[in-house]
């Protein structure tokens, strides 16, 4: 890649550096409440003079606070609200109706939105939460809005995944956790993880011949709204994956917001990697070496689109 930006980059930072590739784009975000990585990746966004900018989020009232405070510092900047739960097909599916109703194509998506390492329970279709919200709710919107992002000159799509994806691989035997009865709490974050890689990289080779460039990120380690499942505490004690080794976080480096949301601003609008489309980014960069081997190309990326359209009962 041609630039050099890394580990302690800043969303503002990335976002300056990509000023001609940003102006005039339409992007569509997920999960934008303040305090977390979509409202900040979208704030640094708008400085730079998009087209129009759709934040999508639960509630409006969170995506209301959001606008307000980009507005403050962007008064200018074109912004539209989008309502998605993405732990419900229903809305899934009425909010990508209201996207192909838009005049305008979409530039890039970047599917942001997700929960971690949250209890057990289950979405409003009977899908294992954190599978159903960061991997199912997020594969039926990007594969209902496709031909809006395929419209686009330049269509670009992020998945934000996480370095969590190496606890474990897709459970294809299990990947519901047998109703609860077997669930880990990280196991299924994990795994959705994994999913948002597989996914990219699926949407890459199935559409790169009609221009579509997608890629997966970690954006660090960060203490967003994102863990609101979690205590800081959980950090100290030991977390297993599926291989029976325990993760150690006292070496972590953790990143503020700012350089959390760096890598999805590289990932949206960096030119140089077009031909890196399917990869997974760390730290700004391009990182396949970072990737565990159950979630390289290994050809479980078709057989996890197969079983996503199955458990959604929508072929794409």
């Amino acid at each position: 890649m041609t630039n050099n930006l890394g580990s302690d980059t800043t969303a503002d930072e990335a976002a300056s550096f990509y000023a001609n590739e940003i102006k005039g784009k339409i992007v569509l975000i997920t999960g934008c409440t303040w305090g977390g990585l979509g409202a900040e990746a979208a704030r640094a966004i708008a400085k730079h003079d998009p087209k129009l900018l759709i934040l999508a989020g639960r509630k409006q009232e969170a995506l209301d606070d959001t606008i307000q405070k980009i507005k403050e510092e962007s008064p200018e900047a074109n912004l539209r609200t989008l309502i998605i739960d993405l732990a419900s097909l229903e809305s899934v599916k009425k909010a990508a109706a209201e996207v192909n109703q838009y005049s305008e194509p979409i530039d890039v998506l970047i599917n942001n939105a997700a929960i971690m390492a949250s209890p057990y329970h289950t979405t409003k279709d009977g899908f294992e939460g954190q599978i159903g919200t960061n991997h199912l709710g997020p594969f039926v919107f990007t594969n209902s809005i496709l031909s809006r992002v395929l419209a686009s000159s330049s269509p670009r799509i992020v998945n934000v995944s996480s370095e969590g994806h190496g606890l474990t691989p897709i459970r294809f035997d299990d990947l519901q956790f047998k109703k609860g009865e077997t669930y880990a709490k990280w196991i299924a974050y994990g795994q959705s993880k994994t999913a948002n890689i597989m996914f990219a990289r699926e949407l890459a080779k199935r559409y790169g011949n009609k221009g579509l460039v997608a890629f997966s990120l970690h954006p660090g380690v960060i203490q967003t709204n994102l863990a609101r499942d979690v205590q800081i505490s959980e950090f100290q004690e030991p977390i297993y994956d599926a291989f029976g080794n325990t993760l150690d976080f006292s070496t972590v480096k953790w990143k503020t917001l700012p350089q959390g949301a760096a890598t999805h601003i590289v990932a949206a609008f960096d030119l140089s990697i077009k031909d890196k489309s399917g990869a997974y980014l760390d730290d700004c960069q391009v990182a396949n070496d970072h990737l565990r081997p159950h979630a390289k190309n290994n050809g479980d990326d078709e057989k996890l689109w197969a079983l996503s359209e199955e458990l959604v009962g929508q072929k794409f």
